[in-house]
C-alpha cells in the first residue's frame, strides 16, 4: 500500500494545484474544459516523450546520470533529446489552445503552458516515483524539479501569447523556447543527473525563478496601468522607501537600454576589471572564513549531503562579489543606465567561463548555472549606485 501512495500521491498533486488554481480564478475568462484538455495532453505527450527516451537510452547507451553515462554523455543526453523532447511535448500539449479563439493575449499564454506543465509533471512524478520506490532522495528530486517544469513552460508560454498578439511575431517565441530548453536541460542535469549534494546547488536557483515569478505577476497585474511613479522617459534613483516597492520589469528594461548617448565601452572594460577583482577578493573572504572556522574545503562530495558547507561558503563569497561590483562601477562612471555595469559583469562571468573550460570542467557546469544569477545581483547592485538624475 504504502508503495502505491509513495509514487501516486505525488502524481496527482500537481492535479490538485491546477483545480486549486481554476477555482480561484475567473472562470469566464478560461474556460475549464480547455485548460483540462491541455493538462491531459500534457500528460499523453508527456507519456510519448519518455518512450522515445527510453528507446534512445537502449539504443545510445546514454543516460541523464552522470555516474552511468560520465558528465560529458549525461549533458548531451539531455541537452540533444531530454530538454527539447520534454519541452516540446508541452507545447504540443498546448496547441490546441492556441488555436482556439480563447488564445488570445500574453498571459493565456501562461494559463495554458503552466497547465501543460502541470500535466507533464503529474506523468513524470508517477514514473520516477514508481521506479524508484524506496528512498526519500526521490521524493525530493520530484519536488525540486516540479517548480522547473512550471516555471521554463511559464516562460515561452508568455512569449507564444505575445507571438500571437502580434502579426509579425518575430523571434520572441523561439528564441524564449531555445533558452527555457537550455536552462532546463541543466537543472534537470543537477536535479537527476548528479548525486544528493547536487540538489542544493539548485536551491538558490529555485529562489531565483520564485523572484522573477513574483515580478513577472506584479508586471501582469500592472499591465496597462502607467502610473506618474514609473516615468518611461526617467529612471529615478532607488531609494529607501522603493527598496520594498522593486522596481517593474520595464522600468528595468528601459534602464538597460541606451538611447540617448553612445556606450562608454571604457567603462565596460573597467567594470570588467572591477568584477574579477571582486571575485577575487570574495573567493579569498570565503577561504579566509574557512580557515577561521576550520571548514576543510577537501571534503566536497557531491554524493554526501553533509559535505556540501564548504562549496556553499566558497559560492556565497563569488556571488556577493557581484552586487558589490556593480554597485561600484555604477557609482564610478556616474551614468544612469545599467547597461555598462550589466555589460561588464557579463564579461567578466564570460571570461570565467572560458577560463573553467580549459581547467575546470566540472566547475563548468555549476557556474553556467548560477551565471545568470550573478549578473541579476550586478544588475542589482548597480540599479542601487546609480546616480540621481
Amino acid at each position: 500500500m504504502f508503495g502505491f501512495l509513495h509514487w501516486f500521491v505525488p502524481a496527482i498533486i500537481p492535479a490538485i494545484l491546477l483545480a486549486v488554481g481554476v477555482y480561484r480564478s475567473d472562470h469566464r475568462r478560461e474556460p475549464i474544459w480547455l485548460v483540462s484538455l491541455t493538462f491531459a495532453l500534457g500528460a499523453l505527450f508527456g507519456g510519448f516523450a519518455f518512450y522515445v527516451e527510453s528507446r534512445a537510452a537502449q539504443w545510445t547507451g546514454l543516460d541523464m546520470r552522470a555516474s552511468v553515462s560520465g558528465q560529458a554523455g549525461s549533458l548531451l543526453f539531455l541537452f540533444a533529446l531530454i530538454a527539447p523532447m520534454r519541452e516540446a511535448a508541452k507545447v504540443a500539449a498546448c496547441w490546441t489552445a492556441f488555436r482556439s479563439r480563447h488564445f488570445d493575449e500574453p498571459y493565456d499564454g501562461i494559463v495554458y503552458a503552466g497547465a501543460a506543465a502541470l500535466g507533464f509533471a503529474a506523468l513524470e512524478n508517477a514514473v520516477m516515483l514508481r521506479a524508484h520506490p524506496a528512498g526519500l532522495i526521490w521524493l525530493a528530486r520530484a519536488a525540486i524539479a516540479f517548480p522547473a517544469h512550471l516555471f521554463f513552460a511559464c516562460a515561452w508560454g508568455y512569449a507564444l501569447g505575445r507571438a500571437k498578439q502580434k502579426k509579425i511575431p518575430g523571434p520572441i517565441f523561439p528564441l524564449t523556447w531555445l533558452a527555457a530548453t537550455l536552462a532546463h536541460a541543466l537543472y534537470t542535469h543537477f536535479v537527476y543527473g548528479r548525486g544528493a549534494g547536487a540538489l542544493l546547488a539548485v536551491l538558490p536557483l529555485l529562489f531565483a525563478m520564485g523572484v522573477v515569478i513574483l515580478f513577472a505577476a506584479r508586471d501582469l497585474r500592472l499591465r496597462g496601468e502607467r502610473t506618474s511613479r514609473e516615468p518611461d522617459n526617467r529612471l529615478s534613483r532607488m531609494s529607501f522607501d522603493q527598496l520594498s516597492h522593486p522596481p517593474s520589469l520595464r522600468t528595468v528594461r528601459n534602464a538597460l537600454r541606451k538611447a540617448d548617448q553612445p556606450i562608454m565601452l571604457r567603462w565596460i572594460a573597467f567594470g570588467a576589471l572591477i568584477t574579477l577583482g571582486s571575485m577575487v577578493l570574495g573567493l579569498g573572504g570565503s577561504i579566509a572564513f574557512g580557515a577561521w572556522a576550520h571548514v576543510d574545503f577537501s571534503t566536497v562530495d557531491e554524493h554526501d549531503v553533509s559535505t556540501i558547507a564548504p562549496l556553499t561558503i566558497l559560492g556565497a563569497g563569488l556571488l556577493a562579489a557581484f552586487p558589490v561590483s556593480g554597485f561600484l562601477v555604477a557609482r564610478a562612471s556616474n551614468l544612469p543606465s545599467l547597461l555598462e555595469p550589466a555589460a561588464a559583469s557579463g564579461v567578466a562571468i564570460v571570461a570565467v567561463l572560458v577560463l573553467l573550460g580549459f581547467t575546470a570542467p566540472v566547475a563548468l557546469v555549476f557556474a553556467l548555472a548560477f551565471s545568470p544569477i550573478a549578473w541579476a545581483l550586478a544588475c542589482a547592485g548597480a540599479w542601487v549606485g546609480r546616480p540621481l538624475r
